[in-house]
């Protein structure tokens, strides 16, 4: 391939990348599914690898999200909330610890499981909720205050005392997968959109405004902000903690009444990285709620900062995916279910399967 092809694939890529981002987060339309979207991103930077020229500020190799939608209030961020580069086998994932292990030797590395939410960043301000906001594109987010303030593992104030003047608090919401099954279900019988995927939901859930609604719907749309739950992950700006490590962090998080995962783990080398991504290869289908791969952090804050970031992600944490489960089935039929509203949804109905660790006899259909 030479550069002139190079360019125009490229651009094709960013075109094709750029829609699916706007539809995501501006929309809450899932057009592509997060291996596909994966796969296109892992073209484009292979070809800005090869042709460096290629690689402009703005192409979606570089930046976070989507921007900020005007739905909502724009709220900057204090300190700025970064994605993670993906990796997506075993050679890729001792590659990268392979890399930290030999510019800093004795590095531990903080293990935690990938949930598949909505990044959030929570500001308190000696211990109360001032803010809630979206990732946006990592400098300016959306103000969601409102809608969280509906979350119930959200303190609205921090247990224990002597918390500092500002913190922001990282981290994901999302639904288990028994309430988002529950929400589909409800629905689609009220003849509503129904959602691709827990995430979706969770974005669609929490991006909503209550203004303007009807009694019954804003009932409903509060009823749907309590189904949300929310596990915190890291921080942003915070001015001198108490702790020189990732994992303190969650010490103190938990001390605050936050919710925390009680999967994290620190391993040491390659191998310790492995054995945790592994152990959780099979176990995830046993979970609560869904998950689309593990955290890699190195755990030390001094680490950290020596290692800095891209424009786009921290060099000292990475995200390895699991590679999506397909399975085989029967149709053994197609139907549609009309709401209240008139509003169609077809259905079809499978010969029974079992997939991440659920056993499926319907699936929704989309005749788009």
């Amino acid at each position: 391939m030479d550069f002139d092809q190079a360019r125009s694939e490229a651009l094709r890529l960013e075109e094709q990348l750029r829609a699916l981002q706007e539809a995501y987060y501006s929309r809450d339309e899932l057009l592509a599914t997060d291996a596909e979207y994966d796969a296109l991103l892992a073209q484009l930077q292979e070809l800005e690898e090869r042709f460096p020229e290629l690689r402009g500020e703005d192409s979606p190799t570089q930046m976070v999200g989507f921007g900020t939608a005007t739905l909502f209030s724009p709220v900057v961020h204090a300190q700025r909330m970064f994605s993670l580069d993906n990796v997506f086998n075993q050679d890729e994932m001792n590659a990268w610890v392979g890399k930290i292990d030999t510019a800093h030797p004795g590095s531990s590395y903080l293990c935690e499981l990938k949930i598949d939410g909505l990044a959030l960043n929570l500001r308190y301000e000696s211990g109360v909720l001032v803010s809630a906001a979206t990732r946006g594109d990592g400098i300016t987010g959306e103000d969601v205050t409102e809608n969280v303030r509906h979350v119930p593992s959200i303190p609205h104030t921090l247990a224990g005392t002597r918390h500092p003047a500002l913190v922001e608090v990282r981290g994901e919401v999302f639904f288990s997968l028994a309430d988002f099954e529950a929400l589909n279900a409800r629905q689609a019988s009220l003849g509503d959109k129904v959602f691709a995927n827990p995430r979706n939901a969770a974005s669609g859930t929490l991006r909503q405004k209550g203004e303007g609604k009807k009694e019954a719907q804003r009932e409903s749309m509060i009823q749907r902000l309590g189904a949300l739950s929310m596990i915190v992950h890291g921080m942003g700006a915070w001015e001198d903690p108490p702790v020189t490590t990732h994992s303190g962090v969650y010490g103190v998080l938990e001390a605050w009444g936050l919710p925390t995962s009680p999967e994290v783990t620190v391993v040491e080398g390659a191998s310790g990285v492995w054995d945790y991504i592994s152990r959780f290869a099979q176990k995830r289908h046993e979970l609560s709620y869904e998950i689309d791969g593990v955290v890699v952090k190195v755990d030390r804050f001094d680490t950290q900062r020596q290692l800095g970031e891209t424009s786009r992600a921290p060099r000292w944490a990475i995200a390895y995916k699991y590679p999506p489960e397909q399975v085989t089935t029967r149709l053994l039929d197609i139907v549609v279910s009309v709401g209240r509203t008139g509003r169609a949804t077809p259905y079809a109905v499978l010969e029974p399967v079992r997939v991440a660790g659920s056993e499926v006899e319907r699936a929704t259909l989309h005749n788009q």
